[in-house]
């Protein structure tokens, strides 16, 4: 007499091995970053060579005293953190190009696993460049004040932002090829220039100065700074997080829509 074996049903089951499929793919996109090193070597130079030139080149001529530095890294970075969580876009966007998702599709696995994998290894990137960042600054003559709550508020700010971020290049992902998908980072790298991270808004021609004020950047970095600097960041911080939230939601429903119209 032939038996059948059933495969457990329960919460916990289910749970269980949405998790560790959640987890492999995290594995999954750690092992592409640490394959591809030119990418994650870009996204380590580049907002170093920012704060360097600011720093170095320009920081006496914008500011004397030798405060500069304290100013420019919070705007460096939300910058560093923009621009790593761009790169997500294009890793999405290969995997639906290149079959990979349609592979995973035919797989009995938790449906939302690719695109969480995408999103927890952006965040665990973001951390790594965003502490060598911090450590050159530092090495620079950063000197924050923040006390060990405020490190731990900034450090929570920035993954939230880093969130946002990387919901926002998942749904560019999903929606664009790999060549336009590249494009992504540009706006991360572009838009904190117009925002209060490297100059006050003050020194700004009249007629730019409504839109950094307005853009989204300005209170993200504001509030970066003033956590940095153990500064109360009041109406502004709340003004980041509502951004913040706002890029979450977006992305994630925006991401949810369009992958479940590419299964279709």
């Amino acid at each position: 007499m032939s038996t059948v074996t059933t495969r457990p049903i329960g919460l916990a089951i289910t749970v269980s091995h949405a998790f560790g499929d959640a987890g492999a793919m995290v594995a999954r996109e750690l092992r592409r970053t640490v394959r591809s090193v030119d990418s994650l070597v870009t996204a380590l130079v580049i907002p170093v060579s920012i704060m360097l030139v600011f720093v170095i080149v320009f920081g006496g001529a914008i500011e004397g005293n030798g405060d500069y530095i304290n100013y420019v890294v919070p705007g460096t970075l939300v910058l560093c953190v923009g621009f790593v969580s761009a790169s997500t876009a294009v890793a999405v966007a290969q995997d639906m190009t290149s079959g990979t998702i349609d592979r995973f599709k035919t797989l009995p696995i938790f449906a939302a696993s690719p695109m969480i994998g995408h999103v927890v290894s952006s965040v665990i990137r973001n951390l790594a460049t965003t502490a060598v960042v911090i450590g050159v600054a530092l090495l620079l003559g950063f000197r924050p004040h923040a006390d060990l709550g405020g490190w731990l508020a900034a450090v929570g700010f920035l993954v939230l932002a880093i969130l946002g971020f990387t919901w926002i290049s998942c749904a560019a992902g999903l929606a664009l090829s790999v060549e336009a998908a590249g494009s992504v980072n540009f706006v991360f790298l572009f838009l904190p220039y117009l925002s209060s991270g490297f100059v006050p808004i003050d020194s700004m021609p009249d007629w730019l100065q409504g839109f950094a004020r307005t853009q989204p950047f300005t209170p993200i970095i504001e509030t970066a700074r003033g956590l940095l600097s153990g500064t109360d960041v009041g109406g502004t911080g709340w003004s980041a997080v509502a951004w913040i939230v706002g890029f979450i939601v977006v992305g994630y429903a925006a991401s949810v829509l369009l992958y479940r119209r590419t299964a279709r």
